[in-house]
């Protein structure tokens, strides 16, 4: 392991799923051979119910503590009252600029941010020069960690182990970071990889640098798969429901966690979509393919 994975450990604790109390839809799902996932709300049990650059979640402390123990020097305190609004700006301003450039929904890459910021930090004279970029990646860690803590999702693991034992391909379509992947790492025990899950079918919002709801995301994965035999799982109907229902996917939306699922009853595209399934508990979704 190294310093994040172990940073990552250190900082995580055991979650429990708040019940939803959704209505279950449970069917068999005939025809399927590849199964795709979201991390954050159906793979990860989620503090914020995102992960934690989309959640915005606003903590001074957090900060504070994630520059002291990433090794920055300076006023920790000022840097962490003008922290987090100057973080969520940043976001915002790249955000406007993937936009104005044509993208739909873009996406950050954090770690470029980050070192954004504390450049920033350093031309207000808060904090000393550091350009050391593993600093700042461990800083991006710190902070995620303490802003958003994540724990496995009951039975997600022996799910991902059936289904693979089974012969479906599993591949990942998220929101996320480049320490997401670390996470799933460090807290199943094993790489996406060594899990069963497909390089070429797993897409990052990171590295796409565009987000779901955004049907592109779908669209760069590097594996062609026929959709119409591709089971995408997912807490969100907009974000994950809608998206992957679009490109042709079947869908099972999962309502395992309060915090997390999102019904966007309001929402256009959602206002008449339904989930092929309807599930609570990952373990279902065994029993239905």
């Amino acid at each position: 392991m190294n310093i994040l994975t172990d940073r990552i450990q250190e900082l995580s604790r055991p979650l429990e799923p708040l019940p939803t109390g959704t209505a279950l839809c449970l069917k068999p799902l005939d025809d399927i051979d590849t199964v795709l996932f979201d991390i954050y709300g159906t793979l990860l049990i989620s503090g914020s119910g995102d992960v934690g650059t989309a959640a915005a979640t606003d903590s001074s402390e957090a900060l504070v503590q994630s520059l002291i123990v990433s090794g920055y020097e300076g006023d920790h305190e000022r840097a962490g009252e003008l922290g987090p609004g100057l973080l969520r700006t940043e976001i915002e301003h790249w955000h406007e600029i993937a936009r104005d450039a044509g993208t739909d929904y873009p996406e950050v890459e954090i770690s470029r941010v980050w070192k954004k910021l504390i450049q920033r930090f350093q031309s207000l004279e808060i904090l000393k020069h550091d350009d050391d970029p593993m600093r700042i990646e461990r800083l991006a860690v710190e902070y995620e960690c303490r802003v958003n803590p994540v724990w496995p999702m009951p039975a997600a693991q022996s799910t991902i182990e059936n289904l693979q034992a089974r012969g479906f391909r599993l591949g990942i379509v998220s929101n996320a970071q480049f320490y997401t992947p670390l996470i799933m790492e460090t807290l199943f025990g094993k790489p996406l990889e060594e899990l069963g899950f497909e390089p070429n079918l797993c897409v990052f919002s990171y590295k796409a640098l565009r987000a779901k709801p955004s049907i592109e995301l779908f669209q760069t994965l590097e594996t062609k798969t026929d959709w119409s035999k591709t089971l995408y799982v997912g807490n969100d109907m907009l974000n994950d429901i809608w998206t992957a229902s679009q490109v042709g996917c079947r869908t099972c939306l999962f309502a395992g966690d309060r915090r997390s699922l999102r019904l966007r009853k309001k929402d256009k595209h959602c206002k008449h979509l339904a989930a092929d399934a309807v599930v609570d508990h990952l373990h279902q979704i065994t029993e239905m393919v």
